[in-house]
């Protein structure tokens, strides 16, 4: 893998711009009730998309807002801004107007494209740089001639702004590069096997690192294919792979919990790849997918500000419970020995925090070498496992508790469906280590979970309260938000 050239293309949209090029009839993208979008015709709408922003008098390095939860004219918007040099910033649609602001205000945009008005009205308000508002439904199919330069971008060119989930603190603009994006997405696509002939049902956001950055990149980079689902829907995903002979999908956990529990769960026997990232796959839901289907679920381990780390290899073991080995191009390394906060250098990493140079001094050093925050150690095969956030560290009577530990023991218990441990104050112990558990079975009570949790862990890290809930609560991708735990 050492002599993988994972910038070989220069940037991705000139990379991918290329593939459509040599293959302008290939069908690329599928959205329910619209059909196929070939090659060309998507080199096409991108084209008429850029040259719409430039009418509008956005220029190269300029920011533009979009927002919108219709696949098809976002990809349009996202690549005609990508190709003629403009800084995407992500929003997602669901977002609240305070939200919007903070954004718009940040990223200081000189355009928005928007499928809702009261969005757009929003960015307005807080932009005051803000020179127009498109409106996704009337972006152009096919320029009307002229148009900026295009894909004319290299490795360290500005490409894309994404605000970090925001489960802790203000979300933060991750600026990442051209060379970035590229380097990831080749990077999957080697390790993945994927191919011009594979076709990915994509049921994930385009507005988060997993569905764009990965799904869509990934796909447009290696020339495959894609059904762009609107939202997630376990039969409709069962129904997209079956109609569309689709060859991977990709999801989080909450995904592969409700793919499992469908009655038609055999039927991801048909893929030749499931991956799943974004949040810890609980060992037991690897276990049950398995038993299900035979399929044995790629774990992998990426972020905002660096894209794609590690994952479990496509041929090799697959070990429940790891995120795997790092990708091509990547250096992994643990602060403090065997366990430790996981760092990571490489062609993925992020140039920094939008205008946040003390943001980006705390966790990027001088080496390249980008803080996690994440805390990991080594198996013995030298595959990562993680095992906590370093802020989420629980300290009881002096001793130090990693939830993941905490949480993968609990959720070993058949009658768990969910579980989150967070450190509540407490005057004696400092923290106590309390569990937030979703039953699968109204009969699991909490002592017969203590006494599961008892076996299988050291007594310190025992939850010393068992709270039962109807559901854990997440952000936008599946996450959980701890600090809501309370």
């Amino acid at each position: 893998m050492s002599d993988l050239d994972l910038l070989a293309g220069g940037s991705l949209p000139r990379a991918m711009s290329a593939r459509r090029s040599a293959h302008p009839d290939a069908r690329l993208l599928h959205v329910p009730g619209h059909g196929w979008r070939t090659a060309a015709g998507l080199e096409r709408a991108s084209a008429a998309a850029a040259a719409a922003l430039a009418a509008r008098g956005v220029d190269r390095g300029d920011r533009v807002v979009l927002c919108s939860a219709t696949p098809s004219r976002f990809v349009d918007a996202y690549l005609g801004a990508l190709r003629m040099g403009a800084i995407v910033v992500l929003l997602n649609p669901a977002c609240s107007e305070g939200e919007a602001a903070h954004v718009a205000r940040d990223s200081d945009p000189a355009a928005a494209v928007v499928d809702d008005a009261q969005r757009g009205t929003w960015i307005s308000r807080a932009a005051p740089s803000l020179r127009a508002v498109l409106d996704t439904a009337a972006l152009p199919a096919e320029a009307g001639g002229g148009g900026p330069p295009l894909d004319d971008l290299g490795p360290d060119d500005p490409a894309l702004l994404m605000y970090t989930s925001g489960t802790t603190g203000t979300p933060k603009g991750a600026l990442l590069r051209h060379g970035n994006l590229l380097a990831s997405a080749a990077a999957v696509g080697h390790a993945w096997r994927w191919t011009d002939a594979d076709r990915l049902v994509l049921a994930l956001p385009l507005f988060h690192a997993h569905g764009l950055a990965v799904g869509l990149n990934g796909t447009l980079l290696a020339g495959a294919s894609a059904v762009l689902l609107p939202r997630f829907d376990a039969a409709a995903v069962l129904d997209a792979a079956r109609e569309h002979e689709a060859t991977l999908f990709f999801g989080v956990p909450t995904m592969y919990a409700r793919l499992a529990a469908e009655p038609r769960a055999a039927e991801l026997a048909r893929l030749r790849l499931c991956v799943s990232g974004s949040a810890a796959l609980a060992p037991s839901l690897f276990a049950r997918i398995e038993e299900l289907s035979g399929q044995r679920v790629l774990e992998r381990y990426g972020l905002t500000e660096t894209l794609m780390n590690t994952s479990n290899p496509y041929d090799g073991e697959r070990r429940p419970g790891t995120v795997g080995l790092p990708l091509p191009g990547v250096e992994v390394q643990l602060a403090g020995g065997d366990r430790g906060e996981i760092r990571v250098r490489g062609p993925n990493v992020f140039a920094g925090y939008w205008r946040n140079p003390e943001a980006t001094a705390a966790v990027l050093d001088k080496d390249g070498w980008f803080s996690t925050g994440d805390v990991g150690e080594h198996d013995e095969k030298g595959y990562l496992r993680i095992v906590g956030r370093t802020r989420e560290l629980i300290i009881t009577g002096g001793y130090n508790v990693y939830p993941r530990e905490v949480e993968d023991a609990l959720m070993a218990h058949p009658l768990v469906a969910e579980a989150a441990v967070v450190g509540l104050p407490s005057e004696e112990w400092g923290e106590v280590v309390t569990a937030f558990v979703v039953k699968r079975d109204p009969d699991l009570d909490a002592d017969a979970l203590l006494v599961h949790a008892r076996e299988r862990l050291a007594p310190y890290k025992v939850p010393r309260q068992v709270r039962f809930v109807a559901a854990l609560p997440r952000n936008a991708l599946g996450k959980v938000v701890k600090q809501r735990l309370t």
